[in-house]
């Protein structure tokens, strides 16, 4: 269980961060009701105003007994939490799989008594381990809040809550092991299951969106989770699905790691197709030609969100006229009808707009990490101008993303007689443009200083803006702690006319990002991931219950062969940066050259 415990250990980390995160959105939401909703008047107010509202459902899902602590805990943080619980999911899931294959630390796991599906089965139950702590943390804390008196959660109700807030996690960790065995890199199996994701929440919306289609909330991943409605009316049997999903998509990740090799995925390029030349004249046609695949596919899923939300904006708009808008005000869409809908519908897809930036950053940066670029560094190609490149091709990626979302937000709304012209819906999507500009300019700008963390550092970042921006949206925070989320400097258009002034100074700071990481990757070394295993192939050394052995006889070197342990330190850290041996003695990267 060696691979289990190292899994568990690398996923332990983001475990109790997230976890922490859960907890303390839930604790802070529950305190925040007494304070806010001081009055029954008010609560009653409250529960009119959402309770039947078909647009705050199909965006954050139903809202029972808003009168209530619990009422109003679930509907503020269920589905954001749900939502970040899943990404968590895919993303941990795709990193410790097909992230360490790519990366060729799976030759060091696979050359012991093992095989490819127990090494996947084993990744599996380690993962495990941090979903558990997730779990652990958010009860923890939600029982710790449940005690006061102006919440008065019980034990059990808290418990059961926690479990519903991670559900999706645990959902999307399967699916992400089961991408990992079918895309032939982490960055497709990754978006693979993003693109699951997105499916299944634009099912959920449109299940809740109307009574009519509610019946969909069964073929959605997401609406099983929602289904659970914890505090308020708890059905333990939506666990069903969701404890069978995860089997069967764990056990398939197991069979399907068992047939196929390493380092290949088993939806391959075909090797007898006709070489495919075209673009690949110079650099800027390679650059073209390696991000014009992700600029599509994040096109088209803004594009298949974008009908989504235009066909049920003007049936939920409708529920929104006449009653109080004091939630969608705060999140920037004051009014009633399909335009205050729709604002708040395209502040969601800039979120989407923003995570497609991350993906160019990683997209880049995997380039460098992977040994690619050096190829390409060799010809007549200076850093500046390969760089520029990536970022130019990543600035038009991001613009026809947000023209899609308008177009096609339009012709959801045109084909159901809504009121928003199609020179407004296209003004809107270029509206959300330029926080994913400034996500692009902060992850150039990492690229350049910091290049193995360039992707945490832009998912932090999108991360913090997200929270804080929905988190304002239902209780009153400083405006200095609103002003550090990306998205609350956006306007929501069509509910309100675009500030393209402050849109110029967002945009201004990501180009200025980007320049300066230009500049910073200009003068640095390039900085790869070793591939190679290190192994100690004289016996004896191993302890039982060691992650990683230490020699007999500290100080001393370890013998002709390269050392074992060094190995199993840096792939318990998670990285493949190998440390010299002592005495200066050569280390096992420099005896690998």
């Amino acid at each position: 269980m060696l691979i289990a415990r190292l899994a568990a250990r690398r996923s332990l980390r983001s475990g109790v961060l997230w976890g922490y995160l859960f907890g303390v959105v839930v604790a802070s939401t529950a305190l925040s009701y007494g304070r806010i909703y001081q009055t029954a008047a008010e609560r009653q107010r409250l529960a009119a105003t959402f309770g039947a509202n078909h647009a705050s459902s199909a965006l954050f899902g139903p809202a029972p007994q808003l009168q209530t602590v619990a009422g109003f805990t679930v509907f503020k943080v269920s589905m954001l939490l749900t939502i970040i619980g899943a990404i968590w999911g895919l993303m941990t899931s795709t990193r410790l799989l097909r992230g360490d294959e790519d990366a060729g630390r799976w030759e060091l796991l696979l050359g012991g008594p093992t095989t490819r599906a127990r090494a996947v089965g084993q990744v599996l139950a380690g993962l495990g381990t941090g979903a558990g702590v997730i779990w652990a943390i958010t009860a923890l804390l939600t029982v710790a809040v449940g005690r006061s008196s102006t919440v008065g959660f019980g034990v059990s109700a808290s418990l059961y809550f926690a479990l519903a807030l991670v559900a999706s996690a645990v959902e999307f960790l399967a699916v992400g092991a089961v991408t990992s065995q079918l895309a032939p890199n982490r960055r497709q199996a990754a978006g693979y299951a993003a693109s699951f994701l997105g499916v299944s929440y634009g099912l959920r919306m449109v299940a809740d969106a109307g009574p009519g289609l509610h019946g969909l909330i069964w073929v959605s991943p997401l609406g099983w989770a929602e289904q659970l409605q914890p505090l308020t009316d708890p059905r333990p049997l939506a666990l069903i699905p969701v404890a069978a999903f995860t089997a069967v998509l764990a056990a398939l990740a197991v069979l399907l790691a068992g047939r196929r090799d390493v380092g290949a995925g088993l939806w391959p390029a075909r090797s007898s197709r006709a070489p495919r030349v075209r673009l690949l004249s110079g650099a800027t046609g390679l650059t073209v030609r390696l991000a014009l695949p992700g600029a599509l596919g994040w096109a088209a899923a803004v594009a298949i969100a974008a009908v989504l939300i235009g066909t049920v904006a003007k049936s939920a708009g409708a529920t929104i006229e006449g009653s109080e808008r004091q939630v969608f005000s705060r999140l920037g869409s004051p009014g009633g009808g399909t335009a205050a809908f729709s604002g708040i519908a395209f502040m969601i897809l800039a979120i989407v707009i923003a995570f497609q930036a991350a993906s160019a950053v990683n997209a880049a940066r995997a380039e460098e990490a992977e040994g690619r670029l050096d190829h390409v560094l060799a010809a007549a190609v200076s850093r500046s101008r390969w760089f520029a490149g990536r970022l130019l091709a990543g600035i038009a990626a991001l613009l026809f993303s947000g023209i899609a979302a308008g177009v096609f937000t339009w012709t959801g709304e045109a084909a159901q007689g809504g009121g928003v012209s199609f020179p407004a819906a296209l003004e809107a999507g270029i509206n959300i443009v330029p926080p994913a500009l400034f996500a692009l300019g902060t992850g150039a700008l990492a690229a350049g200083l910091w290049p193995r963390r360039a992707g945490i550092a832009v998912y932090v970042v999108l991360g913090w803006s997200v929270l804080i921006q929905f988190a304002g949206g239902f209780t009153a925070q400083n405006h200095w702690v609103l002003d550090t989320s990306l998205f609350h400097q956006l306007a929501a258009a069509p509910a309100v006319p675009p500030d393209w002034q402050v849109n110029g100074i967002v945009t201004g700071l990501g180009l200025a990002a980007m320049l300066l990481g230009t500049s910073a990757f200009r003068h640095r070394d390039l900085q790869g991931e070793l591939t190679q295993s290190c192994l100690l192939l004289r016996p004896g050394r191993l302890r039982p219950g060691r992650l990683w052995p230490r020699p007999r006889r500290p100080g001393r070197y370890a013998g002709p062969w390269v050392s074992f342990s060094s190995g199993w330190r840096a792939l318990a850290r998670g990285s493949s940066r190998l440390r010299p041996q002592r005495r200066g003695r050569p280390g096992c990267a420099a005896r690998l050259r």
